[in-house]
């Protein structure tokens, strides 16, 4: 095998064949033998040479497509360094090899695959030679392909993909002049093409040459003038030719969705029209409006069920674009019978197609409300003198049955929708219950992003059409209801589906037909709880009824009775043992003590007490049934309530009732443990000991700063049983060693410290009165848990220590300051040592290492400058390791933390800033330049040309006043600003030598001219990444940033607006309101 790497002489191409056959068909050591020699083969830099004999001679296709890899990574990294008489022999050898096996038909069916690498390597060759070194290629190849019909065939696919190359993939792989001048060109040369591909369509009768020309024509026309598509016969020759015939209608249908989705000026509507009408009078030949579509998609093959997909997604595309002049009184009949398509499309049972269908519809409502939303409602009736009209209107769609508005067009399309959006709801998050595959209701572990993402969609698209028409909404629901009551409509998934649309239009009725409607729900739904036989039935109709209810606070807070009615059915159901049930009470009862906190701890007229009285009273009864995990909900919701009690006095009583049970429990095993720490061996003392600690923390997470008193009780008791239990652990750990740690009485030790642990942090995070916290907390926590800490074994030491530092750091700030040595000291060598060694070990504690750093930086930076010198290399050391690790997450922490870390020093005064920079800038340059230019780092990108323009500016500004240099080692004209051109193409230059030096030194001088100016110092940066060979692949992390501020700028943007639309933001969802906060 080692003969194929001796490139000084001929290449033996049949060894080279028999070791890619070796690797592609062997196994063993052997294959891994040709694995290593053939990447030692490809990754050799005069392999490329022997390309043109491994093409000619290879019988393996296997060792070509080899060869052409190889030529290809030459091509996007080396190709400016070869000779001008070498890059066109590669060209024209190339293009030959092409020729020779697209030239007939039997060759081109055969070598498709071959063929097809050979077009991608052309193309790549193309995108370094034209138009500059190869002006003819346009008329070249056009010309050719008139020659031969499979040459034509294989032409095709080269425009195809030198399109989409430039149009399509160009962002990210070229620098943006060079993608500029190939756009101009193409563009520029496009008259030829088309005049080809017009050709190929009108005469050609081969079926993969059309195909193939239909293809290309897709990719060119969302960037060729419009003049192409309207002033030609293009889409009428392509859609009477080849719409109705089934090899070509998925490919048409793409092509004439493309050109529906164009934009352009008035003055083509009618050509729009015309497509339009031309393409529904196919269809309609093809799929008559009358077929079952569900039925007949079911029974469809898998290219007449993509023809039903594509012909969604055109019917949407031209809707977007192109609604309006289908509007007009001459029109409205396609109008409506193309959306009453959309509606069949709309029932079958494919998600993906749906959610095409969804897309515009939820547009389309839209719309319509927001035209609604315009009318000058107190000029039509000076009367109302309304602020907010929406809920008059929703209320009266009588008052806009005269008005010219848009959505009595659309009367019957939208009540049909209504009905489709009801059958096809989905699964909203709150709902915990669900029909498993053998038809068993049962509880749900695994949440489906992509149907809480559908589940938005559709519930926005319901709370527009419930604004549209509130009468007809509320019919369509209530009829459909009673079918299901009286059976003739009853199931498991009707119900469900139902229940989560009536679920999802809270908030969009006003307040007096929210009620009478929900009340008339509500009813019927405790009726069907009572009628229905088997614990299944029983358990859909209980989580329908939760789920309702919960999503309903503004009528609950409204209507007390009704509220105190709901809160005791979820007791009830607390003591349903079926999968599921459970939990949503659980979670139904925590939302509804959220949003309705304040009624709880209010005397409500009629009422005896308060109900919370009630609450904690029957809380041993109504908790006795639940699980852990749930109880600890149950004491959550509690904490709401408790949380707005105004008067401090009651508030603290409350606490003391509601925390009675988990005391008793504490007060007595703490009691037992003073007299005999033995008893902490007992698996059951522990579990109780954790729980109670669980129960304190589920409490304190809600009642806040208020849980004062309650921490304080057990402060002195908690710390003292910390540490009890590290010594009990310490000693375990002594005789049988690390391995101790994972059994499961070392575990459940530790979770009673890590539980302590996280009360701390619970309560600090919450508290107002930080200096009460200072004085009385920290000193005898320290104590307790830093030499604790310290003396650990690593796999006993605990991440929530770090955890809970962070914490203290971030409320405390500088009133903390004074104890970050003693910190430091504790925690800091002995963490970097244990996540050093590897970049995987001890994930927690390396995340959570990372961000105390980050935290002491940003609120304690003073403490930094006072701690040994060797002990700050080390905290810069670990920064810069931070940044060079593998984990995403952890790299924008270190590099956050420098950024940091450099303003703060640059702010400190140049006694401080100089010595830092003097001893660090050049190493951190470095670092961060090798991290910018590394292929694994990419995703920091953002960072990290954020850190090197400050690095720059500090430089440029002359705010390091000190050399950063060795004065002795250069000319007494040196100063820091030459010295840093200097360095920068010196070390750009040493890793990257197949750049020319002009390139670096370009690139050096406009990014230190544009320090100041980040956008265009990012352009820089990414064009120069782009042109280095590391950079090749995908480079989509170089624009993370600009992707991260899109999507931050669309969701703040749909948040706005959805504000102004009553009901489109879910109640759990909505700002907590000032009375809330009472």
């Amino acid at each position: 095998m080692e003969g194929i790497l001796a490139l000084d002489r001929e290449l033996d191409v049949g060894l080279l064949d028999r070791v890619v056959q070796t690797f592609y068909m062997g196994a063993g050591a052997e294959q891994q033998e040709a694995q290593r020699v053939l990447t030692q083969f490809q990754a050799h830099q005069d392999a490329w040479m022997q390309a043109d004999a491994i093409l000619e001679k290879a019988e393996f296709p296997q060792t070509k497509y080899i060869a052409l890899s190889i030529l290809d990574r030459l091509i996007t990294t080396r190709w400016k360094m070869l000779p001008k008489e070498q890059r066109l022999g590669i060209r024209n050898f190339i293009v030959a090899v092409l020729i020779k096996n697209s030239a007939d038909e039997t060759s081109l069916q055969q070598q498709k695959t071959y063929l097809n690498k050979l077009d991608l390597t052309l193309v790549q060759i193309l995108k370094q030679e034209w138009p500059h070194n190869w002006p003819n290629f346009i008329p070249e190849i056009v010309q050719a392909s008139k020659t031969n019909l499979s040459l034509c065939e294989n032409n095709m696919i080269i425009l195809r993909l030198l399109s989409e190359e430039i149009f399509d993939y160009s962002a990210e792989q070229m620098t943006q002049n060079k993608t500029k001048n190939l756009k101009n060109q193409m563009c520029g040369e496009f008259a030829e093409i088309f005049q080809l591909c017009s050709q190929v369509l009108e005469r050609a009768q081969k079926p993969s040459l059309i195909k193939a020309t239909l293809e290309t024509l897709l990719r060119f026309l969302s960037w060729i003038p419009l003049g192409y598509i309207f002033e030609t016969a293009i889409t009428e020759q392509i859609t009477s030719r080849f719409l109705t015939v089934p090899a070509f209608r998925n490919v048409t249908m793409e092509c004439l969705t493309e050109i529906a989705g164009l934009t352009s000026q008035p003055q083509y509507n009618n050509k729009f029209v015309s497509m339009f009408q031309l393409v529904m009078t196919a269809v309609n030949s093809m799929l008559p409006l009358q077929t079952d579509f569900r039925e007949a998609y079911e029974e469809s093959s898998s290219n007449e069920q993509d023809f039903i997909q594509n012909l969604a997604l055109f019917l949407t595309t031209f809707f977007s674009s192109h609604l309006r002049p289908l509007e007009t009184p001459e029109n409205q009949e396609i109008l409506l019978v193309a959306h009453s398509y959309l509606l069949n499309i709309s029932r079958i049972n494919e998600r993906e197609i749906f959610k095409i269908c969804l897309e515009y519809w939820g547009r389309l409502v839209s719309q319509l409300y927001e035209e609604m939303q315009q009318l000058p409602m107190s000029e039509m009736n000076p009367l109302l003198n309304l602020s907010s009209p929406t809920s008059l209107i929703s209320s009266n769609p009588a008052m806009l049955a005269n008005l010219p508005l848009r959505k009595h067009i659309y009367k019957d399309v939208l009540s049909t929708l209504r009905l489709v959006m009801i059958e096809n709801m989905v699964k909203p998050e709150e709902v915990l219950i669900v029909e498993n595959d053998e038809g068993e209701i049962v509880r749900e572990f695994v949440k489906e992003t992509d149907t809480i993402t559908l589940y938005k969609s559709m519930r926005e698209v319901l709370v527009y059409l419930t604004h549209l028409d509130v009468i007809d909404t509320e019919i369509v629901m209530t009829e459909k209801l009673a079918r299901i009551v009286v059976g003739t409509e009853w199931s498991w998934n009707n119900l469900n589906t139902l229940c989560w649309a009536i679920g999802s239009i809270s908030g969009a009725m006003n307040e007096e037909m929210e009620k009478r409607f929900l009340v008339n729900v509500i009813k019927d739904l405790l009726g069907l709880c009572e009628m229905k036989r088997g614990k299944d039935n029983k358990a859909v109709v209980a989580s329908n009824i939760m789920y309702v209810v919960g999503q309903y606070p503004r009528f609950l807070k409204a209507h007390w009775k009704f509220l105190k009615t709901v809160i005791n059915k979820l007791f009830e159901f607390m003591h349903e043992y079926h999968e599921g049930v459970q939990d949503m009470a659980c979670d139904t009862f925590i939302k509804i003590a959220q949003k309705c906190r304040r009624h709880f701890v209010a005397h409500q007229v009629g009422e005896e007490e308060p109900f919370i009285n009630e609450i904690i009273r029957n809380l041993p009864k109504t908790t006795e049934d639940l699980t852990a995990q749930q109880t600890h909900t149950f004491y959550e919701a509690c904490g709401h309530m408790i949380s707005a009690q105004p008067q401090k006095q009651i508030q603290e009583r409350l606490i003391f009732e509601l925390m009675s049970l988990p005391n008793q429990a504490w007060d007595s095993v703490v009691a037992q443990a003073a007299q005999n720490a033995q008893i902490l061996g007992d698996p059951q003392i522990v579990k109780t000991l954790a729980n109670v600690l669980k129960t304190n923390v589920a409490a304190c997470t809600s009642i806040g700063t208020g849980f004062y008193p309650q921490i304080m009780k057990n402060y002195v008791d908690m710390l003292g049983l910390y540490k009890v239990v590290s010594g009990l652990i310490s000693e375990v750990v002594a005789v049988q060693g690390n391995i101790a740690t994972k059994t499961p009485h070392v575990r459940g030790l530790r979770t009673i410290k890590k539980e302590v642990l996280k009360l701390v942090d619970a309560y600090i995070s919450h508290a107002e009165e930080l200096d009460l916290v200072s004085h009385t907390l920290i000193a005898p926590l320290f104590e307790a848990v830093l030499l604790d800490y310290f003396n650990n074994v690593p796999d006993a030491r605990d991440a929530e220590v770090l955890n809970l530092i962070t914490t203290i750091v971030n409320q405390l700030s500088e009133l903390l300051t004074d104890k970050i040595p003693l910190v430091l000291d504790a925690v800091f060598g002995c963490t970097l040592e244990m996540i050093s060694k590897d970049f995987s070990e001890y994930p927690e504690h390396r995340a959570s290492f990372f961000q105390l750093l980050r935290a002491i930086n940003l609120n304690c930076f003073p403490a930094l400058l006072n701690i040994p010198a060797p002990q700050f290399k080390l905290v810069i050391n670990s920064i810069v390791w931070s940044f060079k690790h593998v984990s995403r997450d952890i790299q924008e922490t270190g590099l956050n933390i420098l950024l940091e870390l450099i303003n703060n020093m640059a702010n400190s005064g140049p006694d401080v800033s100089n010595i830092f920079f003097q001893n660090y800038y050049i190493a951190l340059l470095q670092d961060i330049l090798y991290v910018l230019t590394d292929s694994d780092h990419k995703s920091g990108f953002k960072l990290q040309s954020l850190i090197l323009a400050r690095l720059f500016f500090l430089v440029e500004s002359s705010q390091i006043t000190v050399p950063l240099y060795d004065p002795t080692q250069f000319p007494s004209d040196m100063n820091n600003q030459l010295f840093l051109r200097q360095y920068i193409m010196n070390l750009l230059s040493s890793a990257f030598p197949h750049l020319q030096p002009m390139q670096i030194q370009e690139f050096v001088q406009t990014v230190l001219a544009l320090n100041q100016d980040h956008p265009k110092f990012k352009l820089a940066l990414r064009d120069f990444l782009i042109q280095l060979k590391e950079f090749g692949g995908d480079n989509a992390d170089l624009y993370l940033e600009e992707k991260e501020q899109e999507l931050a700028a669309q969701q703040k943007a749909q948040m706005e607006k959805a504000m102004t639309v009553p009901g489109m933001i879910k109640p759990v969802d909505m700002p907590t309101m000032e009375e809330e906060e009472l």
